[in-house]
């Protein structure tokens, strides 16, 4: 099973990220987890100690040179467009139970895009965990799928977008379809999350007519409690972790 999680920045898609990984890994599922977010923290909200040291792969400039033949942050030039990347998994994940984290990082786009090394190992990372690993892949993802080709897209199970009651998430989610439509991703759910009465899912369910919902997530304060000790979402029993467990029936 392959997931991409997306959505606009804020409305739990890393903590409804973490949720499904820690399910699936108690369910004893190896999982491969890789934080494609720049602006999230994947491994802290899984559990993982030292999560603050785990450097982005995006900024190994050793590692970037070594495997494109160029050197970081060059424009234009001449780079190995199909760099070796199926060891780096094992090599380079952070570990917990049957979980690996990768971390992606970020790449300065500037103003027309990236054709450099550090987006060329990113994507060939991606597409080789995506279309060559056996284990469960779970993506966490900026609000968009940068990350994913067309040829990759189509191995992805699913795309979960996760939306929160408000006109600018729903904005993002319309967004993201679009941007999956042309790479031919069109297994697309929404998660509503931080709904907080029958009113929350009902705007969501209006405003979003065209999607199909995996499922509501309520707001809870357990978890922002969680946020600030520093646990895992996880480790907490709420109704949000109850209600994630029983979306997993829905992706099976």
């Amino acid at each position: 099973m392959k997931l991409a999680v997306s959505g606009k920045g804020g409305v739990g898609k890393t903590t409804f990220s973490s949720l499904l990984i820690r399910a699936l890994n108690a369910q004893g599922k190896h999982v491969l987890a890789i934080d494609a977010d720049p602006d999230a923290n994947l491994a802290s909200a899984l559990g993982i100690t030292g999560a603050d040291k785990i450097v982005p792969i995006a900024e190994m400039k050793d590692l970037i040179m070594e495997r494109t033949e160029s050197k970081p942050g060059s424009m234009g030039g001449f780079f190995k467009l199909n760099p070796k990347v199926d060891d780096l998994p094992e090599a380079l994940s952070a570990r917990f139970e049957n979980i690996k984290l990768m971390r992606l990082g970020g790449v300065p786009k500037g103003g027309h895009g990236c054709i450099c090394p550090e987006s060329t190992l990113l994507r060939a990372l991606v597409t080789h965990v995506v279309l060559a690993r056996d284990e469960v892949v779970v993506m966490d993802m900026e609000a968009g799928i940068e990350h994913l080709g067309r040829g990759t897209a189509r191995a992805v199970d699913r795309l979960i977008v996760v939306v929160e009651p408000g006109r600018r998430s729903i904005d993002t989610a319309e967004h993201i379809r679009k941007l999956a439509g042309d790479i031919g991703l069109d297994q697309i759910v929404v998660v509503g999350n931080k709904i907080r009465n029958a009113g929350d899912e009902a705007f969501l369910r209006e405003h979003l007519p065209d999607f199909a919902f995996l499922g509501f997530l309520p707001y809870d304060q357990a978890l922002i409690e969680a946020d600030l000790a520093g646990i895992s979402p996880f480790d907490t029993e709420t109704k949000t972790k109850a209600a994630v467990i029983d979306m997993l029936r829905g992706l099976e």
